[in-house]
């Protein structure tokens, strides 16, 4: 039996020719790994609420979502992801608020993050 997908909001946030990049805590899935922030949408949220609270929660930062860049689908062993990464443009300066690492990555230095596997596609678009 299949778990259900579990739908996932990244913001691609670009100031100056560099993306915001957030690295996952110890503990969760994927732990380590650097993406795009955002998170999990809740049951009846929308794309631009989803990416707005979590985008408050883990950076203390309000923004505006903008249309979305891509959607990608990826079966981790553990879970299916659908990623949707949107343009995000933020109201303010980020702050981490759970301990995580930020930081602004140059778009020729993305492909050297070590990433998940859901990120790449997006990645190779953007280096493109």
């Amino acid at each position: 039996m299949t778990s259900p997908t579990i739908i996932v909001l990244a913001a691609v946030i670009e100031r100056d020719g560099h993306f915001l990049m957030t690295r996952r805590l110890k503990g969760t899935h994927l732990a380590g790994t650097w993406e795009f922030p955002g998170g999990k949408c809740d049951a009846g949220e929308s794309h631009e609420a989803c990416l707005a609270r979590e985008l408050d929660e883990e950076l203390a930062v309000r923004c505006e979502v903008g249309e979305e860049i891509c959607a990608v689908e990826h079966a981790y062993p553990e879970r299916t992801v659908r990623l949707h990464f949107r343009r995000t443009t933020l109201l303010g300066e980020p702050a981490p608020q759970l301990g995580q690492e930020m930081r602004w990555v140059a778009r020729v230095d993305l492909r050297s993050l070590d990433l998940p596997e859901a990120d790449r596609g997006l990645v190779d678009l953007l280096s493109r």
